[in-house]
């Protein structure tokens, strides 16, 4: 069992929680991710790691309540624990000196695009982060992404914050005032696949991180292929980070619908249900 230790509401249906979890603490790389089940029952669901402490031993994750696990997983608190926590999983990201990146995040994108700035920083980057959200109540850890950062800018959808648009119409605004290195990009499948269009005609190495239907996270299941530059990858294994230009954008989006209906008639179920959280026992122990 694995213990929540903090939980925070950060935005919109948007929770934040720490999690006691040293091991993974002590061995987390930015771009990883970890996969949970709250109870022997659950899904398993990957989540990037929006951050890790080793001395604390507390990892951080940041979702959005969009379907059945996250809901319940939403109605945890501190104290509570969850079944399962594995990980780190994945392939980190490619930390090294590219000089000057743009790192792109869109909706909770912003968590996970974090602990990637923090590591380019540290190899001596100069990063500036662009976060967009449909209106600015969705915006999320904009005092701990401008801090890492050497320049922070914003999009809202709405205009209630930033620049009115998304995320690309600033993106192309920073392409005409200077010259960017690398791209990285993290949110929406709609957004990377937007950005990646964006820098291929530029041809800026952009990298993006991806999120598509995973069940057992060692490569074995299949679930969560994607088709790279023509050829069969595990995202679980080989990503989840890929070259935007190369990724077949189209399979993508399909895959990532086919268990749509599915997914919101279980928690259309769950709520008429009444359930409320799995029982925790380690307030007991």
């Amino acid at each position: 069992m694995f213990k929540i230790v903090s939980r925070e509401v950060v935005g919109p249906n948007l929770i934040s929680l720490r999690i006691y979890a040293p091991q993974i603490a002590e061995s987390a790389r930015a771009g990883q991710f970890v996969i949970f089940r709250i109870d022997e029952f659950g899904e398993r669901v990957p989540l990037t790691i929006a951050g890790a402490d080793a001395q604390t031993g507390l990892v951080r994750i940041i979702f959005q309540t969009i379907g059945k696990t996250t809901f319940k997983l939403a109605l945890l608190n501190a104290g509570d624990c969850i079944r399962d926590f594995a990980g780190p999983f994945g392939t980190p990201t490619e930390i090294k000196k590219y000089g000057v990146v743009a790192a792109v995040a869109g909706g909770v994108g912003a968590a996970e695009v974090l602990p990637v700035i923090n590591a380019l920083k540290q190899s001596e980057n100069k990063v500036i982060a662009i976060t967009g959200a449909r209106c600015k109540d969705l915006l999320i850890l904009e005092e701990e992404i401008k801090a890492a950062s050497d320049e922070f800018l914003v999009s809202t959808n709405d205009g209630s914050c930033g620049v009115r648009g998304i995320v690309t119409d600033v993106l192309k605004n920073v392409f005409n005032s200077q010259k960017i290195d690398m791209v990285y990009a993290i949110g929406p499948v709609p957004m990377m696949q937007a950005v990646a269009d964006i820098t291929k005609e530029k041809n800026i190495k952009t990298l993006v991180s991806l999120n598509p239907i995973m069940v057992d996270g060692t490569g074995m299941c299949g679930s969560c292929r994607v088709t790279v530059g023509g050829k069969t990858k595990f995202v679980c294994v080989d990503g989840p980070e890929f070259d935007g230009h190369l990724i077949n954008w189209n399979e993508l989006i399909s895959r990532l619908a086919l268990f749509k209906d599915a997914e919101k008639t279980a928690l259309e179920e769950f709520k008429k249900s009444g359930q409320h959280h799995p029982e925790c026992k380690c307030r007991q122990e």
